[in-house]
């Protein structure tokens, strides 16, 4: 051999391991979206209320079917 030079091209080592940040970073910025999203969606002026302030009593009896005619007085007809 001529000449017993070796060229060192480059040197293998591991890679840093990245920081908390940078391993978890889209984890933060996904909280912090829905976080938003949720303020903004429930807190906006023209957002619509979950639920009504004042709800309204329900029907205790059901509305007459035909003119003149009650519900009691159908009770006991076979019409």
């Amino acid at each position: 051999m001529i000449g017993d030079h070796v060229a060192v091209i480059g040197v293998l080592r591991e890679p840093t391991p990245p920081t908390w940040w940078q391993a978890n970073r889209h984890k933060v910025f996904g909280v912090a979206g829905l976080l938003l999203g949720y303020v903004i969606g429930s807190h906006y002026p023209g957002a619509t209320d979950q639920q009504p302030q004042h709800p309204r009593p329900g029907h205790n009896t059901p509305a007459p079917t035909a003119p003149g005619r009650t519900p009691e007085a159908l009770v006991g007809s076979t019409a």
